[in-house]
């Protein structure tokens, strides 16, 4: 297969068109007319991957190599490092970032991950109805998640209905029209002008709710008959207990 046939297949899936004027997703690293081998799937790509990349390949992940113009390629630094090891190997990269938030990955992980219904859908948010205790979503928010504990702003004790953004989503806290947001990235002045609003944010953190893009995306491809490998990259950080 040619890249440009894999690329208009995730088109039709996201249109890259539905990305924000600050993203860069779409062809990162490539020319749309050469063949590719294997499909690999992430969410970021390091160094220590292209030691299980197939040369000849293309690698689809969300958050693109490149977000700015680039005026130095100083292979010692980043993401110049990536992409000499690309060029190397002829693996062309493609990203898939703020489109498929908005079409496919906010809804994947709240009705495939945590288990919620969307009952409708704002841009990058995705509404469902709770019904319970903040207390309680808050610790079955974590437990599906994977994670040993979430930081909280409890706004308020019940919550009627909320909202999920992965990645970093507490700028959309201005047009939030439920009592509680999911997101990740939550800054402290964010959290401050939730409370006082009382409103109430789970930082789902934002390697730990957009990890599962690459999950989502091989169910795609593979309802069009694409076989697609996941090769995820890994968290940067790392937590020491007191």
């Amino acid at each position: 297969m040619k890249l440009y046939k894999l690329y208009e297949i995730l088109n039709e899936l996201s249109p890259f068109e539905l990305q924000d004027s600050w993203d860069n997703s779409g062809l990162i690293l490539g020319d749309m007319q050469q063949e590719i081998g294997k499909i690999y799937l992430s969410l970021d790509i390091e160094a220590s991957m292209f030691e299980s990349l197939e040369e000849g390949s293309v690698l689809v992940m969300h958050h693109p190599l490149i977000f700015k113009g680039l005026k130095q390629v100083d292979f010692a630094k980043y993401p110049s490092n990536i992409i000499k090891e690309a060029i190397k190997k002829d693996i062309a990269i493609v990203a898939m970032h703020t489109n498929f938030d908005q079409t496919h990955l906010n809804r994947y992980v709240l009705e495939e991950v945590l288990g919620y219904e969307m009952v409708d859908r704002d841009g990058y948010l995705a509404y469902f109805d709770v019904q319970r205790s903040f207390s309680s979503l808050a610790k079955e928010v974590a437990q599906k998640l994977d994670m040993e504990m979430v930081r909280v702003v409890e706004g308020r004790e019940f919550i009627q209905k909320a909202a999920i953004c992965t990645g970093s989503g507490a700028s959309l806290l201005d047009i939030l029209d439920a009592d509680c947001l999911l997101t990740g990235d939550i800054k402290y002045h964010e959290a401050l002008g939730a409370k006082e609003e009382k409103i109430a944010l789970i930082d789902i953190g934002h390697y730990e709710s957009e990890r599962y893009f690459p999950s989502c995306l091989q169910k795609e491809l593979q309802n069009k008959g694409i076989h697609a490998i996941i090769a995820n990259s890994k968290n940067p950080f790392s937590y020491i207990k007191g």
